[in-house]
């Protein structure tokens, strides 16, 4: 088994993969929240996957997967799973596994979590949803994090637009989707300008706005996770097939949209251009995350 990331040999990155139990069997999500989100998604894959089962999934597709949870102990009344177990987990997986952190925005050493996560623990980055956060972006409370994260020189992933978690319940489970209106992360790009960050899915109902915003700052990206690749809006795939080619990234919210229903889609159902599938499916991850010495 290597014991480093082959970049070369790689199909594709995965660069949005949650983790969902771990290694004593706690959910990230309570079971009803599950249950929504399979439901929406029509989902038949494993619900609840652990780092051991993620590297052997994509190890076998010869992918990499950039692995995360989400901390929203405090939006969900749920403890969150810990971001620390998952990147020890996945340091026994280096040529697979590339872990993400993530921490409450709204708990009172969120500064101080992130930074150890990144010094003591070695995450490459860091994933917050928002709406089950409970918090809006653009919030100066929220401010000191990602000063630090900018400082740490580290992209932060954030979910954009409507989300299956919640989706169906009574009032969505409480769970509010305009603070995943990327526009809110507008504000962080502009004043964090050495801040990667990513906005994770076609942001519908805002997809205008998230084009514009990967169009208008260097520091901001599109993965296309979460949905399957023949329902995308049409000039998101206008936007990657051209002025964005090298700002949109391969992404499949597994386990919801396994890479194999994922690709398959894209591949048959999207006209994208022979130069810009290499760029999607793996070479503008291996820019942003600096990986291989490029």
């Amino acid at each position: 088994m290597s014991t480093e990331l082959d970049v070369d040999d790689l199909v594709a990155i995965d660069m949005h993969v949650h983790v969902e139990k771990d290694s004593h069997g706690c959910l990230a999500l309570d079971q009803e929240l599950l249950d929504a989100s399979a439901k929406y998604f029509s989902s038949d894959d494993e619900r609840t996957p652990t780092v051991e089962h993620l590297a052997d999934y994509y190890r076998q597709r010869n992918m990499a997967a950039v692995i995360f949870t989400v901390d929203a102990s405090t939006g969900l009344g749920h403890p969150g799973l810990s971001s620390a177990e998952i990147a020890e987990l996945a340091a026994a997986y280096p040529d697979v596994l590339i872990p993400f952190g993530s921490v409450d925005p709204l708990a009172k050493d969120s500064v101080a979590t992130a930074e150890s996560l990144a010094r003591d623990h070695g995450v490459r980055g860091f994933k917050f949803h928002p709406s089950l956060q409970a918090f809006e972006p653009n919030d100066r409370h929220v401010y000191p994090l990602w000063e630090k994260l900018e400082e740490l020189g580290l992209p932060v992933v954030t979910h954009t637009g409507q989300t299956g978690i919640g989706a169906g319940l009574p009032g969505g489970r409480g769970i509010k989707l305009r603070y995943s209106d990327p526009l809110l992360m507008d504000d962080v790009a502009a004043d964090f300008p050495g801040l990667p960050i990513i906005l994770a899915h076609p942001s519908v109902p805002w997809q205008d706005s998230a084009i514009s915003m990967a169009t208008h700052k260097a520091n901001v990206y599109i993965d296309l996770s979460g949905w399957l690749p023949k329902y995308f809006p049409p000039q998101l795939v206008r936007a990657a097939n051209g002025l964005l080619k090298r700002k949109v990234l391969f992404g499949s919210d597994y386990p919801v949209i396994s890479p194999d229903r994922w690709i398959a889609s894209f591949d048959g159902d999207l006209e994208i251009k022979p130069e810009v599938r290499p760029l999607i499916m793996k070479e503008n991850a291996v820019k942003l995350l600096g990986l291989g010495g490029r």
